[in-house]
């Protein structure tokens, strides 16, 4: 909600005559108060929920045109790309946590790049809620690419790794 949206509301508010009205979306809270008949002075209130949204409202917009500009040229690369890795299945994510390639710290890695793999082998290990949960290859193959740095963070039905099945 910008500015000139809430001068509109506080304007409307005031015209209808009402005594308070309140106003919560997922990052603002507004309260509107209007006074007695005699007083007409009105009160307004806003609140931002999250401390982040709280920051210059200028610093987002100069945000995401950064974001878009980097979002372009990856669009244009990914249909090659896409050409490429056509004949390789994708091992995607299931759930959202971080993705760690090794068992612990102080281990190897489950699989490396070049690896065979058979159904059933472990491939990664992805943190959710403290839980580890083992993700495990769906089909035979090679390992071809692993598509995420360790320790980071995954959503789900992210692509992980691509396997050469032949």
């Amino acid at each position: 909600m910008d500015l000139k949206d809430i001068q509109n509301l506080i304007k409307f508010v005031a015209k209808s005559g009402a005594s308070e009205v309140k106003l919560e979306t997922e990052d603002v809270k507004i309260t509107i108060r209007t006074g007695s008949e005699k007083d007409k002075s009105e009160t307004t209130y806003i609140q931002q929920l999250p401390p982040m949204a709280a920051s210059n409202p200028q610093m987002v917009t100069q945000q995401a045109p950064v974001e878009t500009q980097q979002a372009a040229p990856a669009k244009e690369a990914t249909p090659a790309a896409a050409n490429e890795d056509s004949k390789y299945l994708t091992v995607k994510s299931p759930i959202i946590g971080t993705f760690y390639r090794k068992p612990s710290p102080d281990k190897p890695p489950f699989k490396e790049v070049g690896d065979s793999v058979a159904t059933g082998d472990v491939l990664c290990v992805i943190e959710a809620m403290k839980l580890f949960n083992e993700i495990e290859s769906e089909v035979s193959g090679k390992i071809v690419k692993v598509l995420v740095e360790d320790s980071s963070p995954v959503e789900f039905d992210q692509p992980l790794f691509l396997i050469d099945p032949s």
